[in-house]
């Protein structure tokens, strides 16, 4: 049987292992479903005529099968004891398998596995007190526990812990008894190889952010990188480059059978110790794994007198993740890897030989002729890896996190070729951190010119407008399916302009999105787009031709900053005319730093409050280093604009609370009235009504993120509002938005809005 046939085997079972995650068929008939497989793989070979038909239905079957069964044992061996103690306080014992980290609670989350008294331990996330941070792994601790299921969060269905291979989440009682033994066990020893590796990046690397970048590059810790520098990579389309992947361990593979030279057995017997410790000193997480098993079969394949298949090798290794754990099928890094990895396969090379074919390379053996061939090749080679990869990992980009890259490209073309020197030299440095710290320190002097140029490279490509779109606007979903029949059509196509129809095609088409989104935004006297920035709040007002932000906070994955500059990015707007901030609380002002670095703002109005606030004093600092003027409202100010528009900010009407001090907006267009009142509460509610005129209301945004002891009924029943917008982060630790406030706004007729619903909810004036 060639290697190529059990694909059919591998890529069956992974199918139905993720169809059984993604619910397409309750988990309690499993066994059954997997038992009809079985039966019908029976019947095929029993009936089946045509030896390769027979073999392929047989292998599809027998994969399916297998798939579905392992899923039922799984659940039964590994989740049914952790789902036993869900909604339980016991004693429970368990073992350290990572370094604690401090949470933002004061707190410290700790991975264990939990003996749950089943034939596996289980794997959990402990919550436990500040004063175990020096907990290590290898400890055996036993502690009175808390236990909840992972896979539920807050009576939702979540796959973010379960994905990882995480079951339990537990928060340890009282005293925790600890028992370290003498020596590490060996399977936990790849952890304190890490944590001596990233300590000792820390100690060559002068500049704390290089070193932050170092040990994203070399160990795929991204805690060292700061905010702004994670989003620009994210923006360029290089979070890759920080996570240790296929293209970390093909380097590293590269350099030992480089270094121990044309001895096979001897390269794979070092290729597999070193992927092996790789692998566990990551973490083991699923897209470390895949590149590592990739890597694998790639070393085991020449040895056996077995041919490259990428197919085969890529399924095996998926099949073997998903019999690790199923529910890995749903993690979202495993699916970019795998998805960019498929698409290297498909078309990395007719891309790359595209691209040679045109670049029309000179021929002969001068010095000249050899830099500019591998020149070629190298621009040929990355730019084929990159558009391969998003292929597959556009989609899944827009799909879980909104956001389309279109300055990938050219990122990639300017960075990845310092990757491997920076890889290299980031690893020898740190280990030379460790043995010899002036050594280190030597070899950290060129690696950090490299690793300049990277974040060079990013901050700027980051800045450029139109580098990342956001599934936000329709235009630009449609503008991406639309790509992807492009794409299809150029495949199919075998004219003489086979690349050059979808390539004209797409660009006209996007600028077409551009100009429709950015029409859109400018139709009519009013836009309102209340931003999805979790628990906090940023509204962002288009009153004519002016362009008003009203607040920018909030706790997203994202920096509310830059989810405000997207969503302005998106609209074809670079600059606000008037930033308007009501309180300086995290939740509504800890965007404003990232907003202006990337948007410019004619000015900013904030209320001349709490003038010890940390917050208050970057925020003026920056403004005054970028020349905004400032003005602090101590008394109501209407701006107008254009026929019958206008700005009202009333100022704080209470001192006391933060809360109480913030500022009031009200905008105005026509017969359309909005009104933002902060975090106010009932008592400053009641005194915006007796001392303003406000006239009866469109749209409310919702006080305090719809705490119970905002949007009073007596405000409700003053303005009337038509429609109110809750600005909320899903799963906060407020209990907001308040049923109390959710069964007054019913009561009044207001259709409700919310962000941790609806996301981003915009509203404009016909």
């Amino acid at each position: 049987m060639s290697v190529r046939k059990l694909a059919f085997f591998a890529v069956s079972f992974c199918a139905a292992a993720a169809a059984s995650q993604l619910r397409l068929f309750p988990q309690r008939d499993l066994v059954l479903l997997g038992a009809l497989a079985v039966a019908l793989m029976v019947a095929a070979a029993l009936t089946l005529k045509k030896r390769t038909v027979r073999l392929r239905a047989v292998l599809i079957l027998a994969g399916a099968g297998a798939g579905l069964l392992w899923c039922a044992g799984f659940d039964r061996a590994v989740y049914g004891p952790a789902a036993a103690l869900d909604g339980e306080t016991v004693w429970l014992e368990a073992t350290v398998i990572d370094w604690p980290k401090e949470t933002d609670y004061g707190d410290i989350s700790v991975t264990v596995e939990a003996d749950c008294g089943g034939l596996f331990p289980v794997s959990a996330v402990m919550y436990a007190h500040e004063s175990y941070a020096g907990l290590r792994p290898g400890d055996r601790i036993g502690t009175v526990a808390g236990c909840e299921l992972a896979r539920f969060r807050h009576g939702e269905e979540v796959t973010y812990y379960t994905a990882k291979g995480v079951f339990l989440i537990v928060e340890a009682y009282g005293d925790m008894d600890i028992h370290r033994p003498e020596q590490v066990p060996l399977r936990y020893r790849p952890a304190l190889l890490t944590r001596a590796l990233q300590q000792g990046i820390d100690r060559v690397f002068a500049d704390p952010v290089n070193a932050g970048l170092a040990r994203a590059l070399v160990a795929g810790d991204k805690d060292g990188l700061t905010d702004q520098l994670d989003q620009d990579l994210r923006r360029t389309g290089l979070s890759h480059v920080v996570v240790v992947s296929g293209m970390h361990l093909s380097i590293l593979i590269w350099t030992v059978t480089s270094l121990l030279g044309p001895y096979r057995r001897r390269s794979a017997a070092v290729g597999f110790a070193l992927v092996l410790l790789v692998m566990a000193m990551a973490g083991n997480t699923p897209s470390v794994v895949r590149a590592g098993v990739l890597q694998i079969f790639l070393l085991t394949g020449p040895l056996l007198g077995r041919r490259r298949d990428s197919l085969t090798t890529l399924s095996l290794a998926l099949m073997l993740l998903l019999m690790a754990n199923p529910y890995a099928a749903a993690n979202i890094s495993l699916q970019l890897s795998f998805g960019a990895v498929l698409g290297q396969y498909l078309l990395g090379m007719p891309i790359q030989r595209w691209a040679l074919a045109r670049l029309s390379l000179p021929r002969g053996r001068t010095v000249p002729a050899r830099a500019w061939r591998g020149l070629g090749r190298f621009l040929s080679a990355t730019l084929a890896s990159t558009l391969s990869a998003q292929v597959f990992t556009v989609p899944l980009c827009a799909w879980y996190f909104g956001t389309i890259s279109l300055i990938s490209p050219v990122a990639n073309l300017l960075v990845l070729w310092a990757v491997t020197p920076a890889f290299i030299g980031g690893l020898l440095a740190g280990v030379a951190g460790n043995l010899l710290p002036a050594l280190g320190q030597l070899i950290a002097l060129p690696v950090s010119l490299l690793l300049d140029w990277m974040r060079l490279v990013v901050t700027a490509l980051a800045r450029v407008p139109f580098a990342c779109l956001t599934t936000g606007s329709v235009y630009y979903v449609a503008w991406l399916v639309f790509l992807y029949v492009l794409i299809a059509l150029g495949l199919l196509w075998r004219g003489p302009r086979r690349a050059l129809v979808p390539v004209c095609g797409a660009a006209c088409t996007l600028c077409a999105a551009m100009l429709c989104t950015a029409l859109t935004f400018r139709a009519g006297p009013l836009t309102a787009a209340v931003l999805d920035v979790g628990q906090g709040s940023s509204a962002v007002l288009r009153l004519g031709g002016a362009v008003v932000m009203v607040d920018c906070g909030g706790d997203s994955y994202q920096n509310p900053g830059d989810v405000a500059a997207d969503y302005l990015s998106d609209q074809g707007v670079g600059r606000v005319d008037l930033l308007v901030l009501t309180h300086y609380h995290d939740d509504h002002a800890n965007g404003i730093p990232r907003l202006l670095e990337r948007v410019e703002a004619g000015a900013l109005a904030v209320p001349d409050v709490e003038p010890d606030s940390p917050l208050r004093a970057e925020i003026l600092a920056l403004a005054e280093e970028r020349g905004i003027p400032v003005r602090f409202i101590r008394e109501d100010v209407r701006l107008t604009g254009g026929g019958d528009l206008s700005l009202t900010l009333f100022a704080p009407f209470a001192r006391g609370e933060t809360n109480e001090e913030g500022l009031t907006v009200l905008a105005t267009a026509g017969d359309f009235d909005l009104l933002i009142t902060g975090d106010m509460d009932g008592e400053v509610e009641q005194l915006l009504l007796d001392q303003a005129q406000l006239p009866d209301l469109e749209l409310l945004v919702a006080g305090h993120h719809g705490s119970k002891y905002s949007t009073t009924q007596a405000l409700l029943d003053a303005l009337r509002p038509e429609e109110a917008v809750i600005s909320v982060g899903a799963d906060n630790l407020y209990g907001h938005p308040a049923p109390e406030t959710l069964d007054r706004l019913e009561s009044a007729g207001v259709r409700v809005w919310r962000t941790d619903c609806n996301g981003t909810v915009t509203l404009r004036m016909p």
